[in-house]
Order: structure tokens, then C-alpha cells, then sequence
């Protein structure tokens, strides 16, 4: 959702046991209780089905209903446990076969994200979905890698799924299949390599990763937990804004050091000579010339920093 448009849109059926109708149904029941936008793309392709096929799918009520964090969900319909979630729910629950694999290689050949349908004994069907990637993502990668900085991308999603996507916006560094307390992880494993990082997300999933990170960067539009834990909150969901932000922490941090040179070269000189130091040589220092030399000196810290507000941010 941070370098795609997060409008996930479901492109392929695969029923492998029972009917397409019984697939859509459960799948629809139990994913009508999630928050997960994988979840959501499912139910609103559901609910629009009936204009685009003319066949109304019916959405049972699903009880027993269990979040697993990082894998999917599971829940009852009409007496029948099911699961909905990713590969390594699958593979949790002893399910993948040459079918389903065949069917996820297909998938990933498209970069689709698969999402598993099964009872407690086997696998019913196979969802496929589709995201796009943001125009200003491919921008701002190039940009991050103009200005010396290696992009890295988190995703619970599969390898498969996250290996064109990183391709075509040419990520230095990819980790999938990560799970949502795992994030942090990783971003502990790239620091103690020697890098500084900046992390950027939007979810309940990314705040101990925001929290982790040298920086934190929080998506205005995203959960308020993640808002929570970020050092920085962007207002739009635009990648761009992070290489604007780059941008403006070095010329911040040039700034500084400017502003740290002036004071003590302007103080190594003034001290001496408020002290008198430099009478022997015919230069001396009255306390009304010394009071107006040190206003001055803080008025050139402050209008060198306030030159910051022309700084130009356009990438």
C-alpha cells in the first residue's frame, strides 16, 4: 500500500474442490469481518458481481471468527471450519499440494497475490489479486538512489508477488513473507550492518518497525497506531514526500553546522576580545560595541536558519 495504490483488485478464480458458488460464499462471509484492504478488495469485488455477471453471490453470516496475524483468518460457516489466507497459512496447516502449487506459479508469473480458501482437510480454491504500482513510486526510488540512498521493501506478501514489483521499481533489497512482528527484525538486522534507517508505513503492523527505525515515517493516511509511532507523519500517501524529506533533513542538518561554525569562529574571536586580549595591538573592545556585536551574532544564526524557508523541494 506504501509504493502501490493499495486498490487490490481480484483477477482470478481457481476452484479446486466443490463450486465456484460455495467458494465465493464462504470466502465472502468470513472476509466481510476483516479490516485488511486484501480482505476488503474481496468483499467489494463480491458485492459488485452481481452487475458484472448477472449471478447474485450469497454471503452467509460466519461465527467462531479468528484473526491470524500475518497468515489470514478462519472462521465458521454452516457448521464447516474454513480458513482464508496466504501460502503460509497453508503451509501451517499441512494443506499445499502439486495443485495449489501449480495454480501459485501461474499467479506469480503475473504477480498476482494468491489467497487460499480451505476446509480443515484440503484446499477449495485459490483467489488471485492484483495491485498496481503508484506512479510517483518508480520516481521516487530513482530519486532515492540519485541521492545515495538504497531502498529497502517489507511485505507479508510472497516473494513471488514482491519480486516484479521490486524489479520494476528497481528496490535494492527485498524481504518478503515477513511476518507482522517480524518487521522490526529486519530493520534491526540492516542497522547493525552499519546503515541508518528510515522507515516509512501506514499500519498497525509497522509501528514496532517505525518505532525500531533511526526515523520513523508514518503515512498521514494510515492507522492512527502507526501515526502514533512515527517520528514524522507525511499527510498525503505520495512516496515522493520521503525524498522531500531527505532533501530537507540534509540541508537542516547543513544548516546546522554552518550555524555551529559562525558561533564558535564569531566566539573564538569576540571572547578574547571582550577580555581585553587585544589592547597591546591598538584594538579595543568597549561592553557597548561587545553587547552590539553579540545580538548580531545571534541575528545571523537566525536569518541563516530562516533561509531554510526558500529551500526548493521539487524532485
Amino acid at each position: 500500500g506504501t509504493l502501490t495504490k493499495g486498490e487490490f483488485g481480484v483477477t482470478d478464480i481457481e476452484v479446486l474442490d466443490g463450486n465456484r458458488d460455495t467458494l465465493l460464499s464462504v470466502t465472502g462471509s468470513i472476509e466481510s469481518q476483516s479490516s485488511h484492504v486484501i480482505g476488503m478488495a474481496i468483499v467489494s469485488y463480491l458485492t459488485g458481481l452481481p452487475a458484472q455477471a448477472g449471478k447474485k453471490v450469497t454471503v452467509g453470516e460466519a461465527t467462531n471468527i479468528k484473526n491470524l496475524a500475518g497468515m489470514g483468518m478462519e472462521g465458521t460457516v454452516k457448521g464447516q471450519k474454513y480458513f482464508v489466507g496466504n501460502k503460509r497459512l497453508m503451509e501451517k496447516k499441512n494443506l499445499i499440494t502439486s495443485k495449489a502449487s501449480e495454480v501459485m506459479d501461474r499467479f506469480a508469473e503475473g504477480g498476482k497475490t494468491p489467497v487460499f480458501v480451505a476446509t480443515e482437510k484440503e484446499i477449495i480454491g485459490i483467489l488471485g489479486l492484483s495491485d498496481s504500482i503508484k506512479e510517483e513510486s518508480k520516481q521516487a526510488v530513482d530519486e532515492l538512489h540519485k541521492l545515495g540512498v538504497k531502498v529497502a521493501m517489507l511485505t507479508g506478501d510472497t516473494k513471488a508477488a514482491a519480486a516484479p514489483i521490486a524489479k520494476q521499481l528497481g528496490i535494492d533489497t527485498v524481504f518478503a513473507e515477513v511476518l507482522p512482528e517480524d518487521k522490526y527484525k529486519h530493520i534491526k538486522e540492516l542497522q547493525n550492518k552499519g546503515n541508518i534507517v528510515v522507515m516509512a508505513g501506514d499500519g498497525v503492523n509497522d509501528a514496532p518497525a517505525l518505532t525500531q527505525a533511526n526515523a520513523g515515517v508514518a503515512i498521514g493516511a494510515g492507522t492512527d497506531v502507526a501515526v502514533e509511532a512515527g517520528d514524522i507523519v507525511l499527510t498525503q500517501s505520495n512516496p515522493q514526500h520521503i525524498v522531500r524529506l531527505i532533501i530537507l533533513s540534509r540541508k537542516v542538518y547543513r544548516k546546522m553546522v554552518e550555524n555551529l561554525f559562525w558561533a564558535v569562529g564569531y566566539n573564538i574571536l569576540a571572547i578574547p576580545a571582550a577580555a581585553g586580549l587585544f589592547i597591546p595591538l591598538g584594538f579595543r573592545l568597549t561592553p557597548a560595541v561587545g553587547a552590539l556585536l553579540m545580538s548580531m551574532s545571534s541575528v545571523i544564526v537566525v536569518i541563516n536558519a530562516m533561509s531554510l524557508r526558500n529551500v526548493k523541494l521539487k524532485v
